[in-house]
């Protein structure tokens, strides 16, 4: 029996994972949200955009003296979201959204 997920709950994972991506540093740039997660640039940038709908507050710090958004994104607050949470349910998280 197969189990559909809705598309509030794999929106929902699909920021929280990459919050988590970009808060534990596997993964801070699109390109790099790209590679862990095989997600198209339009995708990755949307749900970066999209974290502050969640009240987590990201932000890009661009790298001194480089040219053409050359940094990398740093969650500043979690907000309402517990971030333990996301840790102890990555497994399922990943289950859900279809990543290794």
């Amino acid at each position: 029996m197969t189990t559909e997920v809705s598309k509030t709950r794999s929106s929902f994972y699909r920021r929280l994972y990459v919050a988590w991506l970009i808060d534990s540093q596997t993964a801070t740039s699109v390109p790099a949200l790209m590679e862990a997660t095989g997600m198209p640039r339009r995708t990755a940038q949307d749900t970066i955009a999209a974290l502050a709908d969640l009240d987590i507050f990201c932000e890009f710090e661009q790298q001194p003296g480089a040219r053409n958004h050359a940094g990398h994104y740093r969650i500043r607050d979690w907000g309402a979201i517990d971030k333990q949470w996301i840790i102890q349910h990555l497994r399922q998280i990943r289950d859900v959204l279809g990543y290794p």
